[in-house]
């Protein structure tokens, strides 16, 4: 019986410690292999305030999966760079998502900061 909730409490922690690892929180990564054919998509008229992302191919579980087009509240001091796949050393590499506007490597609501080393 101990040894049972040992190895109860050993496989949480280890699922636990496993979870932050496979989050990811930019689209910039690689694959072995490119994604299909995009579909066709057709694009809706705009809308004030929001920001239309084009579908694209993303690398869930081991595959690519197709993200439908949608609608996002705009983000002011960034743009959003669509989802695009390019082909360099033998790996694809997807790169897109939100980037800073004025491309200072500094998010915009600390553009002025005290400590911004890039602020004039």
């Amino acid at each position: 019986m101990k040894k049972l909730i040992l190895g109860s409490f050993v496989a949480a922690a280890l699922a636990g410690a496993s979870a932050p690892a496979l989050a990811r929180t930019s689209v910039d990564f690689h694959v072995s292999f490119a994604p299909p054919v995009a579909p066709y998509e057709l694009v809706p008229a705009p809308r004030p305030g929001f920001v239309w992302i084009p579908g694209y191919w993303d690398w869930r579980v081991h595959r690519h999966h197709w993200v439908r087009g949608h609608w996002v509240r705009s983000r002011p001091g960034y743009y959003y760079e669509p989802v695009r796949w390019v082909h360099r050393h033998g790996r694809y590499y997807g790169h897109g998502g939100w980037r800073d506007a004025d491309r200072d490597g500094v998010p915009n609501r600390y553009d002025r900061a005290p400590r911004n080393p890039r602020w004039r």
